[in-house]
């Protein structure tokens, strides 16, 4: 993810992501950090035009420093445009 500045000498053990649909696009946020050392995290938000390019880069992202699936954890908003809510 461009906007995310990690730091090749830090490992990073847990991901949390947030997909947010917005106006047709999806918004991805991410946090990585290391349980073990706190101060050893990143950070960012990048834009993907599906929710499949999101999960595609949240994939990229725990596959790059070996974050465990059960290490992931994503939320997803979605636009309802029926009720003009959030879901």
């Amino acid at each position: 993810m461009g906007s995310i500045r990690f730091s090749p000498n830090h490992v990073y053990t847990r991901l949390h992501a947030r997909i947010t649909q917005e106006q047709g696009a999806f918004t991805v946020s991410v946090r990585v950090l290391n349980h073990l050392k706190q101060e050893e995290r990143a950070w960012g938000e990048e834009i993907a035009s599906s929710i499949d390019t999101a999960s595609l880069m949240i994939d990229s992202i725990a596959e790059q420093f070996g974050i465990k699936q059960n290490c992931i954890s994503v939320s997803i908003v979605i636009d309802n445009f029926k009720d003009g809510t959030f879901h």
